[in-house]
């Protein structure tokens, strides 16, 4: 039988955290679900979750007045949804939709930011596995501008 334990220990985002970590880890977690189309998080708020995809999808968007929401990228399941908890001020830069049912493990990211503070081996890990995230993700945002922008290349 899976544990809750072994939800969390067997997505990607905390494959390679140390063990002796996890009680605190898991300690501010939950499951969640969301609806299709239901708005998990709205740019602008105040990022106070995070969130590990188990099942479904995820648009992340923005807003534009004069287009209405534009679709960034979409997540799937074994992917991390949200850095923002992490970093000042946290609030949500874009909008997050569930496409689909989505099945999720919710974090308190407030709690996991006061165990960093006290635990800096735990805040080096969560921050090291959440810099990968961004780097995909802003990766990710290059390679669909240049796509939308039709950007060549002249020498």
């Amino acid at each position: 039988m899976t544990t809750f334990e072994d939800l969390i220990t067997a997505h990607p985002f905390f494959q390679n955290i140390d063990q002796r970590y996890l009680p605190d880890i898991v300690a501010h977690a939950q499951p969640c679900s969301f609806e299709s189309e239901r708005l998990i998080f709205h740019q602008g708020e105040r990022a106070r979750h995070f969130y590990i995809l188990q099942t479904g999808h995820v648009a992340l968007e923005v807003f534009a007045p004069d287009r209405g929401p534009i679709r960034l990228m979409t997540l799937n399941a074994g992917e991390v949804l949200g850095w923002s908890w992490l970093f000042a001020p946290y609030i949500w830069h874009f909008d997050a939709r569930a496409i689909e049912p989505t099945h999720a493990i919710m974090f308190d990211g407030a709690a996991l930011r006061a165990e960093c503070d006290t635990n800096h081996e735990l805040g080096y890990h969560l921050m090291r596995h959440s810099v990968h995230i961004i780097e995909q993700r802003l990766q990710a945002c290059m390679l669909q501008m240049i796509d939308i922008y039709g950007y060549t290349r002249t020498g």
